[in-house]
């Protein structure tokens, strides 16, 4: 039934709060449709990741800026690279996902990472997820979704993948963690986040991977 999806030009905006598991969701919908995936909260994590490294002060705009000119992310064969290295893992830390809603926050760093990610959109068939996809870098999407869940729901899902992974952390500073996310990212002044208008809200809570993945399907296959 898949293959009756025109997936010649098809974009999939999946939009949605920390943890609502728009990634694991998009990357299946992806593979499914036989189209990119492009995980622009991997691309704010890198950038996060490599400004936390350098220890950059995000208050000095050249320094900033600096680094951003240098700066290449690419995706391919579904890894992160950044900078020529796969960074798949450690941009998935804790401390990665902090400055990553830091990072978001700043115009800098939002005009460099949407001009890519716009030129992906353009250029060949994508699922891209994010904070923002449907409301600024893709708003002519042909199909837009918003994932959602429950807050304690999220912190679950998010601490048992850094317990499988080795992370020693509480359930407690986790969930503090997305409660805190949420809140900078539906309050920032720049592109916050929230539902586009014309985006099909999907409530994940209590959802399988399988069952969120093929409601997609199948209200991309019928067109909505």
């Amino acid at each position: 039934m898949i293959n009756k999806i025109n997936t010649d030009k098809l974009t999939i905006a999946i939009d949605g709060p920390s943890g609502a598991g728009k990634s694991t969701i998009a990357k299946e919908v992806a593979r499914l449709l036989s189209v990119d995936y492009i995980d622009t909260g991997a691309m704010y994590r890198a950038i996060g990741y490599k400004l936390g490294q350098k220890n950059i002060d995000l208050e000095d705009k050249k320094a900033l800026n600096q680094v951003l000119d240098d700066t290449m992310i690419d995706f391919e064969k579904g890894n992160m690279i950044l900078d020529g290295l796969v960074v798949n893992d450690i941009i998935r830390t804790p401390e990665a996902s902090r400055m990553a809603s830091i990072c978001s926050a700043l115009p800098e760093v939002r005009k460099k990472l949407v001009v890519l990610q716009r030129k992906m959109g353009q250029t060949k068939s994508v699922v891209m997820d994010g904070r923002d996809i449907g409301t600024n870098v893709l708003p002519d999407a042909e199909f837009k979704f918003f994932m959602t869940a429950s807050a304690e729901e999220r912190a679950q899902r998010r601490f048992q993948e850094l317990i499988e992974k080795g992370e020693q952390v509480e359930f407690s500073q986790v969930l503090k963690d997305i409660i805190q996310r949420d809140h900078n990212d539906t309050t920032r002044e720049l592109n916050p986040l929230r539902k586009a208008k014309d985006a099909v809200e999907l409530d994940t809570t209590g959802m399988s991977i399988s069952e969120v993945t093929d409601k997609i399907i199948n209200l991309v296959r019928c067109g909505r």
